[in-house]
């Protein structure tokens, strides 16, 4: 978060800067099946945010000694381009914050991907931002998890993530950049949609027991559209095969 000193009225009349209710997503639109030479891929635009996602695999586990003979491994890489903001986070290459969100996003799936099925092999996610607005790990996972199903990726569920924090009191949902700076609270989460099980919940700034509650709810709720646009970006891939089946007959 950013210094508090200077910050900026995000409120507004009851409304958000950008004139979201507290409860609104950002726009979100998500396609599948976006890269050629990926097994699994996905591009989502999340308000200002644009995430590209590729998943390769299962393949053989290298370098050899990491290979796990009773399941697959997961590698995850995040990053974001030099060219997707003018914060901090633009520089080139690896630093602390892409690590740390490369190792909760594998863990998130190690929860749902059936690894068992897949002994002695790698699935390799890769996430890059493009542009970014605030919400990057949230919109990854949402857009990975859409890239390993079109890979064919065996999963036990198709889970999505989503922010939601606190401003003056009051609990929204899905920060931008600039309320993810200046908000007092932030807590991205990682759901699995089927039970609502928690996959990852990370929280900078505090929460009473009620507070939380209501952003759980939040999210929860929030989660219903983002499954079905996640579920609409797959069925629209089979239904353009089907076309071209169809056609080629």
């Amino acid at each position: 978060m950013a210094n508090k000193a200077n910050k900026p009225q995000l409120l507004v009349n009851g409304k958000r800067l950008d004139g979201r209710a507290f409860n609104e997503l950002r726009p979100l639109k998500i396609e599948a099946a976006v890269l050629k030479n990926a097994d699994g891929s996905a591009y989502l635009e999340w308000g200002n945010n644009k995430i590209l996602a590729a998943v390769y695999g299962p393949i053989e586990a290298m370098p050899k000694h990491v290979a796990d003979p009773a399941k697959a491994i997961i590698k995850c890489r995040y990053s974001m381009a030099p060219f997707s903001s003018v914060g901090e986070h633009s520089r080139s290459g690896p630093n602390r914050r892409a690590i740390e969100i490369s190792k909760v996003t594998k863990e998130a799936f190690e929860n749902v991907v059936m690894l068992n099925d897949f002994p002695g092999s790698e699935i390799d996610i890769f996430i890059e931002v493009l542009q970014s607005d605030g919400g990057t790990r949230a919109a990854g996972i949402t857009a990975a998890a859409v890239a390993l199903a079109n890979a064919g990726i065996h999963m036990k569920d198709l889970i999505y993530a989503v922010s939601a924090g606190k401003i003056d009191g009051n609990i929204v949902l899905d920060f931008n950049m600039i309320e993810d700076n200046y908000s007092d609270s932030d807590m991205p989460m990682a759901i699995s949609p089927r039970n609502n099980d928690v996959l990852l919940l990370q929280m900078d700034g505090h929460f009473t027991r009620e507070e939380l509650k209501k952003a759980m709810g939040m999210v929860i709720e929030a989660g219903k559209t983002i499954t079905k646009l996640q579920k609409d970006a797959l069925n629209e891939v089979y239904k353009k095969a089907e076309v071209k089946y169809e056609e080629g007959a």
